[in-house]
């Protein structure tokens, strides 16, 4: 029996907030920034030279899942490849939230390769002030 090095960006578990991440070693997984404010939670995707018609976007259970395709658009013979980087085919990506989010009121937008998506929290997360009276 052959033993070999585990590598955690080979694997298909891992846990750091991700659920399965990593599906191989020349796989396409867009790298993602979340952050919230007072009333959204804000993702940002980096889909370069992906076609926004080819991206799907859903919110279940606060976890964003944005997946699709990625079209191959060179005429090379892959024989004539010296060094052969850039995906083609299907990707995935799910991402839990770090609050409840209405997710029947997401935006997405997408500009110059990033793709951005606000996401209202849920009224029942967002900070309230009370005011306290005091009694003399």
């Amino acid at each position: 029996m052959k033993l070999v090095r585990w590598n955690p960006f080979l694997d298909e578990g891992g846990d750091w907030g991700m659920l399965s991440p990593f599906t191989g070693a020349n796989a396409f997984v867009p790298s993602l920034d979340i952050y919230q404010d007072k009333d959204n939670v804000i993702a940002k995707a980096a889909l370069p030279g992906i076609d926004p018609e080819n991206v799907n976007i859903s919110i279940e259970n606060d976890i964003l899942t944005i997946e699709g395709t990625m079209q191959k658009e060179s005429e090379v013979d892959e024989k004539d490849y010296y060094r052969k980087e850039i995906s083609a085919g299907s990707f995935h990506r799910s991402m839990i939230l770090p609050t409840s989010v209405n997710g029947d009121n997401a935006k997405a937008e997408f500009a110059n390769g990033i793709l951005e998506i606000t996401m209202p929290k849920k009224e029942e997360v967002k900070p309230k002030s009370v005011k306290i009276a005091i009694k003399k």
